[in-house]
């Protein structure tokens, strides 16, 4: 279980680290991993033979971003306004070329 728990934790940092959409599921992948670890067998075994505490409020888990990531200036890439253009270009483009096809074989 512990090893699940740190499994679930790294990849809780690694998400924060990231930033954008990732960030955003780090915190439930970190509380995820506190949860995993209170599913021991033998913490189980002493919360039923009431050797532990059975009324402990949540617990959060922490998330601890190994570093952030960083954008370089100019690397962005081409806008997608353009990439959505010339992909509407192109697919008039084949529109036209199959209606050319299915006209000069409307004859046969």
């Amino acid at each position: 279980m512990d090893k699940a728990a740190d499994h679930l934790q790294e990849m809780a940092d690694k998400a924060a680290a990231e930033g954008g959409v990732a960030a955003k599921v780090a915190q439930p992948l970190a509380d995820d991993a506190q949860f995993l670890r209170k599913l021991k067998p033998s913490l189980i075994k002493a919360r039923a033979k009431g050797m532990a505490p059975t009324n402990q409020k949540p617990v959060h888990g922490s998330v601890n971003p190994t570093g952030k990531r960083e954008k370089k200036p100019g690397k962005a890439g081409p806008s997608p306004f353009l990439i959505i253009g010339v992909a509407f270009v192109v697919g008039i483009a084949v529109a036209k070329v199959i209606d050319w096809r299915n006209d000069a074989n409307a004859g046969d």
